[in-house]
């Protein structure tokens, strides 16, 4: 009996590039029901990172992909993950096909969220990582007030972490590091326009004086 021909074995992300060029994607393997395929593995883990008020209400939000394309969406959706954690100890959830992980810190909710395939150690280190870094920015205050005053702290906290849904850093000292470095270099520039502006100014003064 003559044996059947086998199917090369193909690279990763083979599938998916046959798929996007348009040509067929490598048959099933024997015994394999059909459609039935590990998902492909993909950088974007992060839908969404947003903290809330102990009210429910949103202080900072960002979301990575459409799954709620407008602000209504994003607003309600918020509403129903706040409905479902804030009176659980859990601190996984799961809503609409998502996997929600959440951490609470005295008048705060912060939260994490990915596709329901997605590992939930990984969500968590994304979710310790921000608390912790916010922790070492806020000076050891997460809560609503400090947080409201040092925003633009911790959106910078945030990108460093999360990148249009893909996942940068989830060590905190490396995130402070980063922080620290942004904001030195920030501050450099905002210095050196005072220093050009101040020498223009100095410069308009003597040539008047002539």
């Amino acid at each position: 009996m003559q044996r059947p021909e086998a199917w090369p074995r193909p690279h990763p992300g083979e599938g998916a590039a046959a798929a996007q060029a348009g040509g067929p994607a490598p048959p099933a393997r024997v015994g394999e029901p059909a459609g039935l395929r590990l998902q492909e593995p993909s950088l974007y883990t992060i839908k969404a990172v947003f903290i809330l008020d102990n009210d429910g209400h949103r202080l900072l939000a960002k979301y990575y992909d459409d799954t709620f394309p407008s602000l209504k969406e994003q607003m309600a959706f918020e509403k129903n993950v706040f409905n479902k954690t804030s009176r659980t100890d859990s601190e996984i959830a799961f809503l609409g096909g998502m996997t929600i992980v959440c951490k609470s810190s005295t008048d705060l909710f912060l939260y994490v969220v990915g596709s329901s395939h997605e590992n939930e150690l990984m969500l968590v280190s994304v979710l310790t990582c921000l608390f912790e870094s916010l922790n070492h920015v806020l000076r050891k205050n997460v809560e609503k007030r400090w947080l409201l005053e040092n925003m633009d702290g911790a959106f910078l906290v945030l990108d460093e972490i999360v990148d249009g849904g893909v996942i940068l850093e989830s060590d905190p000292q490396q995130v402070i590091q980063k922080v620290n470095f942004r904001a030195d270099d920030s501050s450099l520039t905002e210095q050196s326009v005072a220093q050009v502006l101040q020498s223009a100014k100095e410069q308009i003064k003597w040539s008047l004086l002539k």
